[in-house]
């Protein structure tokens, strides 16, 4: 029989997904069935080593095996930190995928199915939310990739987790770049931010006003302005310190993201500049815009 000592030997990667109901976890796991991953669905925690055991038993692909977990268990979290740590432990590297979304979107999609929360008992939807936020918050907190899907219909967190387990495997930080604009909130998966409205908003000239960072008038504009080439040197320098450090402690996936007032004109070209520096020095590097469109 094959043990997990000797899979981690091997460098076996045990992926782990989990969130919020109603975040997608389903849909997730489907995406991860459709691209030849072994996944098992709402596994309690307590099984997570005998699965890995089973995995290496029938010889699965080691970085391909996956479960997904909810938050039904009342020692949910101090089940999956003990999973998490005999996994580990026993040599097999463990990855936490953390699906999120908004409590106001949560709640339009369980009204949608009109079906309950599994916590929400006698009280109200909002209620059985807020308790699963706080059983979760330390699982999310040490989550390797954080994806909010408030903005995603299933095709596009399918396509999200295509991007992010769909490659070729290759070793390195996958980083994604997102822009935004600072009058819709933070992105909630975000690992780091920029805030690049120290720069002059394109939106007070008037022919600037109707496009976005992607067209090139507006790129040229950005672009051309005090500080903003220092800023991206500067920051591209700080970046490889983050990345060098994240990849020393394991942690495969960032979410960098870029804002501005609006998230139309200056973090959009920024994104895309950072994106395409960060390409240059080998990182795996997806590129999107929030708030373009929005207005």
């Amino acid at each position: 029989m094959s043990s997990p000592e000797d899979q981690g030997r091997a460098g076996t990667a045990f992926v782990i997904v989990t969130g919020m109901s109603g975040a997608g976890r389903s849909t997730a796991a489907k995406a991860l069935e459709d691209l030849g991953w072994f996944v098992i669905d709402n596994l309690p925690p307590g099984l997570l080593f005998a699965m890995a055991e089973e995995a290496g038993r029938v010889k699965l692909a080691a970085d391909k095996v996956a479960a997904v977990v909810d938050v039904r268990s009342l020692a949910f979290t101090t089940d999956l930190n003990a999973a998490i740590e005999e996994l580990e432990g026993r040599g097999v590297r463990v990855r936490v995928v953390f699906l999120e979304a908004s409590d106001e979107e949560l709640v339009r999609r369980f009204e949608n199915v009109r079906r309950p929360h599994p916590l929400q008992g006698d009280g109200r939807l909002v209620d059985g939310i807020a308790r699963e936020r706080g059983i979760l918050r330390e699982v999310r907190a040490n989550a390797d990739l954080v994806i909010d899907t408030s903005a995603h219909n299933v095709h596009e967190l399918r396509n999200k987790i295509v991007a992010y387990f769909g490659g070729d495997n290759r070793p390195g930080l996958r980083v994604n770049v997102v822009s935004f604009g600072f009058k819709y909130g933070l992105p909630v998966d975000a690992d780091l931010v920029v805030d690049c409205r120290f720069l002059p908003n394109p939106h007070w000239v008037p022919e600037l006003r109707p496009m976005n960072g992607l067209d090139s008038p507006v790129r040229d504009y950005v672009l051309g302005q005090p500080g903003a080439k220092e800023f991206l040197d500067a920051y591209e320098e700080a970046f490889k310190i983050v990345a060098t450090g994240y990849a020393r402690e394991g942690k495969s996936y960032a979410t960098l993201a870029v804002g501005c007032t609006g998230g139309k004109h200056r973090s959009v070209a920024m994104a895309e500049q950072l994106g395409g520096r960060l390409r240059d020095r080998g990182m795996e590097v997806q590129v999107s815009h929030r708030d373009v469109g929005r207005e």
